[in-house]
Parts: C-alpha cells; sequence; structure tokens
C-alpha cells in the first residue's frame, strides 16, 4: 500500500470520533481544486512505508476511536480491503473517503461491516463530472455507489467543493433531481472552496458562492436531505 501522509490525530475528519487520518496515494480524479496535489501526483512525493503506519498504529490501540481512509481516491488500490482488515482487527472504527468510482468494492467492504461511516464526494452533477475531474468518467459506477452508500448499512455524508465558476446554481438544481429518485439522503454537506495550495496553480484565485447562494441551495435541498450543512 503506498500510504502518501499520516495526520496523527484529528478531530474533525470523522464525525464525534478522535481519529487518525491516513492519506492513501494517487487518484483517478484530476479536481483541479484538490488541495492534496503531492498525494494525486505520485511523481511530486515518497511514501513512506505501510509497516511505519502499522508501526504508528499500534502504539494508538486504545487512544484513537478510529482511523479514516483518505486520498487521493482509496479505492484505486488492489489491497485496500486488506488494508482496512488490518486497521480494523487492530480494534478501530474505520471511515472512508471515497469518490464513488469503484462501486464493487464498497459493497464487498459494507457486506463484510468493514466501514463504519462513509464520505463520498459528489463532484458535480452526472452531466458535469468530466468537466470538473478532467477525467473519462463512468457516471453509471458513480450513480451505483449513491445507492449502494444510500441505503444506510453503513453510517454516511454526502459532500461537495463549491468552487465559484466550476459549478453554478443549475449544477445544484440538477444533483437534487438526482437525490429525488433516492431514499432522503441522510447528510449533504457543501463545502466552501478555500485558498490553499491546489493541483491547478491557477485556483488560488478562485472563489467559493456568497452567504446568499447557500440559503438558496439549503431551501432547494430541504425536501431530499435530512441534515445539510455548509462548512
Amino acid at each position: 500500500m503506498l500510504v502518501g501522509g499520516l495526520v496523527k490525530s484529528s478531530l474533525i475528519d470523522y464525525p464525534k470520533k478522535i481519529a487518525a487520518v491516513v492519506f492513501l496515494q494517487g487518484c483517478n480524479f484530476s479536481c483541479p481544486y484538490c488541495h492534496n496535489p503531492e498525494i494525486v501526483n505520485p511523481v511530486v512525493f515518497k511514501p513512506f512505508s505501510e509497516e511505519e503506519f502499522f508501526s504508528f498504529l499500534k502504539n494508538r490501540i486504545n487512544k484513537l476511536d478510529g482511523v479514516v481512509i483518505s486520498g487521493g481516491e482509496p479505492t484505486i488500490h488492489k489491497d485496500l480491503y486488506e488494508f482496512i482488515k488490518k486497521i480494523k482487527d487492530m480494534g478501530f472504527l474505520i471511515k472512508l473517503d471515497t469518490n464513488g468510482t469503484n462501486p464493487e468494492i464498497l459493497k464487498k467492504l459494507i457486506k463484510d461491516k468493514m466501514l463504519d461511516y462513509i464520505a463520498m464526494d459528489i463532484k458535480a452533477p452526472f452531466d458535469e463530472y468530466e468537466t470538473v475531474t478532467r477525467r473519462k468518467v463512468n457516471t453509471d459506477n458513480i450513480k451505483e455507489s449513491l445507492n449502494i452508500i444510500n441505503r444506510g448499512f453503513a453510517d454516511y455524508e454526502f459532500r461537495t467543493t463549491v468552487v465559484k465558476g466550476l459549478l453554478t446554481f443549475d449544477s445544484f438544481v440538477k444533483i437534487n433531481d438526482s437525490f429525488k429518485e433516492m431514499k432522503k439522503i441522510k447528510r449533504y454537506y457543501l463545502q466552501k472552496f478555500q485558498k490553499s495550495k491546489h493541483l491547478d496553480e491557477s485556483y488560488e484565485n478562485r472563489t467559493t458562492f456568497e452567504d446568499e447562494e447557500f440559503l438558496k441551495l439549503e431551501k432547494l435541498f430541504s425536501d431530499t436531505v435530512e441534515f445539510f450543512m455548509v462548512r
């Protein structure tokens, strides 16, 4: 497993839990606003060993509640299941961050009760996915992952990063239309774009929606989402 980064303790990445966050190297998307360019592009960052990670984790038993597995995109790794099982067998809760491109591994992990919480990024409405991710995307896989997670066999949230100009109000109308075809969404978070380091350096000058625009979106999702928040 290519481990590209580690946050040893976090109070914000796993709801109501103290967790370590492990970032796995590599991604099948190239979202321009991504704030982890060194994780997405394996050329610019040397990963540290899986052995180092598990040595750290062994010393955190009974000190941490869980482990957040993020990226990049964790599900591109063929040994993800074994990696998660090893962590789970140590007694930690598991939260998985994913872009939803690999519904088959999601089904297997959920079926085998390997996941306690899932956070799936909804990058855009389906017809805008390739524009936002700058990659060819099989949106049928995205739809399948949404439906698998929405069944609620593991706790979950969906989330979308809001970059003004990349997404519009109409983009969210289309996302809401897709929600209408599903069981009511448990949690949906809109994440304000924050200026940072980005995969596309030109995004340093981008902004997010205004407060009044977010209020309109809150009203838009009022019938399809149980808990909506802008963060």
